[in-house]
């Protein structure tokens, strides 16, 4: 099992009806496994290189740029590492 340091995670705004959350991760950094409450939507600040792992042991590598966005249903279970080289940053919006 590989050992990974956490992404930063800094709270912007948590309201009655969302919750912002900026992401900042250094090259190799992970969000952890977790299951998203929520619908959301995440937006990159950088370019971002997402190394999804997923249940049942399968991974994924998504490259977004920045300003693009993406919105998923809650229920969503992964891990989110910077798969990339540099470091990386994205905004993620939960919807309530």
């Amino acid at each position: 099992m590989t050992v990974r340091q956490p992404a930063t995670a800094t709270v912007l705004v948590d309201d009655d009806r969302v919750r912002v959350t900026r992401f900042d991760f250094e090259p190799g950094q992970e969000t952890g496994w977790h299951v998203h409450g929520h619908d959301y939507v995440v937006t990159p600040v950088t370019e971002c290189v997402l190394l999804l792992e997923e249940p049942g042991g399968g991974t994924r590598e998504v490259t977004m740029a920045p300003g693009a966005a993406y919105r998923r249903q809650h229920g969503v279970e992964h891990n989110v590492i910077n798969g990339g080289t540099s470091p990386m940053t994205f905004v993620e919006v939960e919807l309530k």
